[in-house]
């Protein structure tokens, strides 16, 4: 479909230097998206993936577990993507506070992340619209510590910032100029409220997520934010009852097709090519999270198993202690005792126990101060990062 390209490229010039900048218009594009057979098979087969993603609760015990460690998952992924270094075994130690010191900026970028992501699902919970202030608020958390916290926090910008090159006049892409944001995001939020019309929540999803990331409506953040929403929305139009389903896995394994197709909306309005990929992520994404749920599930009742079957008596302090590690899989001796009840002489002959079955490693090497790592719950949860 021929709709050229889907906004207005305007003359700037700042510090005497000239440049263009992409005015992105208002959604949904024009003319409207037509759904071919194949993209409307494909948004049905995303829904149902989407429905057993939602009903995961009953493969598993506790989903509380599994939301806790895949948001972590998520919050090292989409820092990945802008470049940190930082891993899940690295958030896993830093959140434990075993080893004082340990990664600081880049684990605090993570760490930020699932602090934005925690507010964001309370706000909705109460009832608050997903909205510009609830988006800015989620923003001033993002950036509440470490790298990028002078970057004017919760607020969007009023200076220009690019794409790519080291200025906007060899910039890859120029986002609208500043002067501009308050009314490109006035128009996005009124897009996410239905007006002028309702758009099917995934087609929303995904055409939100180029606005955003084309608007560009902060100095730092841009990119985990702009994920973010996707799940956030999913949740807010109720597709979600948990924080479940995260792109970022998908995006960096299609790192340049992504970035290629979001500018080939911008420059062609090539929305369909966009949405194809789109939600071929969602589907994607959404049944390889069940699949590890399922994966985990088996680990847990193998392991337990193996406990039982080879410990005897000791296999009662043995559980307990696996118990806790199913919730924060790195552990010391100390918080493992709090956490059980068990004398810390009996959590460390616990530990010796499951280290000798091979279910987890100690990661430090010392004679003192020793933490224990669940490694193949970590190693299954890790895949991608």
């Amino acid at each position: 479909m021929d709709r050229k390209i889907q906004g207005n490229i305007i003359s700037c010039s700042v510090a005497g230097e000239k440049y263009q900048a992409y005015v992105p218009a208002p959604l949904p594009p024009k003319p409207p998206i037509k759904l071919s057979p194949d993209l409307d098979g494909l948004l049905e087969k995303s829904l149902l993936a989407l429905g057993r993603l939602d009903s995961i609760s009953t493969l598993l015990p506790d989903t509380r577990l599994f939301i806790y460690m895949y948001v972590r998952k998520e919050a090292v992924l989409s820092s990945q993507i802008e470049g940190t270094q930082s891993s899940l075994s690295d958030l896993l130690l830093y959140e434990s506070e075993e080893l004082p010191g340990f990664p600081l900026d880049e684990v605090q970028e993570v760490s930020n992340y699932i602090a934005a992501m925690n507010h964001g699902i309370k706000r909705l919970r109460e009832g608050f619209p997903l909205s510009l202030r609830l988006i800015k608020e989620i923003h001033g958390v993002l950036l509440d510590k470490g790298r990028g916290s002078e970057k004017d926090p919760g607020e969007f910008r009023r200076s220009q910032n690019w794409i790519g090159g080291s200025r906007p006049g060899n910039a890859v892409f120029v986002p609208p100029p500043p002067e501009k944001v308050i009314e490109c995001m006035g128009n996005l939020e009124k897009f996410l409220h239905d007006d002028p019309v309702r758009t099917t929540v995934l087609v929303k999803a995904a055409l939100t997520h180029v606005q955003f990331e084309t608007i560009h409506p902060f100095l730092d953040g841009n990119g985990r934010l702009g994920r973010l929403l996707i799940t956030l929305l999913l949740c807010a139009e109720g597709i979600l009852e948990e924080p479940l389903l995260y792109l970022s896995l998908y995006f960096k394994a299609n790192r340049d097709n992504y970035y290629d197709l979001l500018q080939k909306v911008r420059i062609s309005g090539n929305w369909e090519t966009w949405l194809k990929f789109f939600l071929e992520g969602i589907k994607e994404t959404a049944e390889n999270a069940v699949t590890t749920a399922r994966r985990l599930v088996s680990l847990f009742a193998e392991d337990k198993e193996a406990m039982q079957d080879k410990l005897g008596r000791a296999a009662s302090s043995a559980i307990r202690v696996h118990s806790v590690l199913q919730e924060s899989p790195m552990n010391s001796v100390s918080k493992l005792s709090l956490k059980t009840g068990l004398s810390a002489p009996a959590v460390t002959n616990a530990l010796k126990n499951l280290e000798n079955l091979g279910i987890i490693t100690e990661i430090t090497g010392r004679s003192y101060g020793r933490v224990y790592a669940y490694s193949k719950y970590i190693a299954i949860l890790g895949e991608g990062t």
